[in-house]
């Protein structure tokens, strides 16, 4: 076509685009469609990128946000200052496999069916995961999310198992793979989970201990391994979040939690706050205020249904999990009146099913075998990096009652416990058969029996528990057991 062509070919569509815009209805229109179609685009981009990163077992006292002095989380401190710090965050089960399949499905274990840990929701029972993906995100899991071998059934994008090198795994994937639309990226950090460490960064002598410990030199080399993890744990986060911060930009909502305590006595496996009661910290600029902090208490099946609606994804019925948005913008410093906590066991290891129901102020446990010890991995198999300590208390409590109290009232509970906990918070102080607490502490045992008859809890024994007055187990006693089987 030559220069003359192409000019009056130029000038024919210009009169036609003249005469087209003159007509008002279609000008609108055209308008119209501009708009919707920018719209659209501009409602796409705004869809928050996520990244929910997992620690294990990590109580939630061992981080300088709520108040430790040794050990050492900077990151953590970090991410606090720049998003909203919960207070009273707590798991619907201190065990790894019924916490997070709570996480995942936003249903309690009874309902989901994951009651013992190893295992898994039952076959009919649906991850959220596939909510975000009906919504156009991509989904990635990194170390451990579900439980062990779990990740593959959660319907993630992609996944990858290994639980060391997060950092060179999350950083080789995503350089060597193009990513399109929003992402959510789940990380899950083995630490602090025994086996801790051998390496010692803290000072055995320096380090502090609870004060219904037994102060002995190998419980307190054996804090320092654990304070070691956790501040492990911390320094990879940082390199973890500052890539995604590189690769996503500011529009991401990053949440930090644990799926339980650690496994110290009276932490994970327990329904006392050392065992439930977790970290949880969310960041979202320009959406959640930095440097905030609530009281509200949430539960980890909350924590999906959040995430959800923070996406604009569908959020199903009949969760047992809703979404605290409101508490997050700042419209309310109130969320669940009650938390209602579950443990039933796992294995042969850790046969002691107990329940409870926690308010603002008390707390209820109703123990199902009291007539049985309460025992788990680490006080039988007392291997190094976990249980080995337990040796020292046994020997301590030889020679001092006061530690001798301590052993008692591990292995032996009554079958209810009640806790005033704005004066007792380490739980230490049992009011059950206080006369001035009766009232409080049936309305609460009515409210917790008839949220059990709510979700289908059967209060089921899956294994025979350890009766006294026979022998503690010990390793052979465990042997023998499977060995039956």
């Amino acid at each position: 076509m030559n220069q003359n062509n192409q000019q009056n070919t130029i000038s024919i569509l210009a009169f036609f685009m003249q005469r087209l815009f003159q007509s008002a209805s279609l000008k609108r229109w055209f308008m119209v469609l501009l708009f919707l179609g920018g719209t659209a685009t501009i409602e796409a981009r705004q869809k928050p990128n996520m990244i929910v990163y997992l620690s294990d077992d990590l109580g939630y006292l061992d981080v300088s946000v709520y108040g430790a002095s040794v050990v050492k989380t900077p990151i953590l401190q970090q991410l606090s200052q720049e998003g909203m710090t919960f207070d009273n965050a707590f798991v619907a089960s201190p065990s790894c496999a019924p916490s997070r399949a709570a996480l995942l499905t936003g249903l309690m274990p009874a309902k989901n069916g994951a009651e013992v840990n190893h295992a898994f929701p039952a076959p009919d029972i649906p991850y959220l995961i596939g909510q975000l993906k009906d919504n156009g995100y991509s989904v990635f899991a990194f170390g451990k999310v579900a439980h062990y071998g779990g990740n593959e059934k959660c319907g993630f994008d992609f996944h990858h198992d290994e639980q060391v090198n997060l950092y060179e795994n999350i950083s080789g994937y995503f350089d060597s793979t193009k990513v399109e639309g929003p992402v959510c990226i789940f990380v899950g950090d083995r630490r602090p989970h025994v086996w801790w460490t051998e390496k010692m960064d803290y000072l055995p002598k320096e380090v502090d201990l609870p004060p219904y410990f037994i102060d002995t030199e190998p419980t307190r080399e054996h804090r320092a391994r654990y304070y070691t993890d956790v501040s492990g744990m911390d320094s990879e986060m940082g390199q973890v979040l500052d890539y995604f911060d590189n690769m996503l930009g500011s529009n991401t909502l990053t949440l930090f939690t644990s799926d339980h305590g650690a496994q110290w006595p009276f932490g994970k496996w327990n329904l006392y706050d050392a065992g439930i009661r977790t970290p949880l910290i969310v960041k979202w600029p320009t959406k959640i205020q930095a440097g905030s902090r609530t009281a509200a208490m949430v539960s980890w099946v909350d924590i999906m249904p959040t995430l959800l609606e923070a996406s604009e994804s569908a959020v199903p019925e009949g969760l047992d999990g809703k979404s605290f948005m409101e508490v997050l913008k700042g419209n309310t410093s109130t969320f669940r009146k009650e938390i209602f906590t579950t443990h039933t066991g796992d294995g042969n290891f850790n046969v002691y099913p107990m329940r409870s129901i926690r308010d603002e102020r008390y707390k209820l446990i109703i123990n199902l075998a009291p007539n049985a010890y309460h025992t788990n991995h680490s006080d039988i198999l007392r291997k190094d990096g976990a249980g080995a300590f337990w040796d020292s208390w046994d020997a301590q409590a030889v020679q001092d009652p006061l530690a001798a109290a301590v052993v008692q009232h591990y292995f032996i509970r009554p079958a209810v416990e009640f806790y005033d906990l704005s004066n007792d918070p380490n739980e230490q102080h049992n009011l059950a058969t206080n006369a001035a607490y009766q009232p409080r502490i049936a309305k609460m045992k009515a409210q917790l029996t008839e949220w059990m008859n709510a979700q289908g809890d059967e209060q089921k024994l899956y294994k025979q528990p350890y009766y006294f007055p026979g022998p503690k187990p010990n390793g052979e006693t465990i042997k023998e057991r499977q060995n039956e089987h």
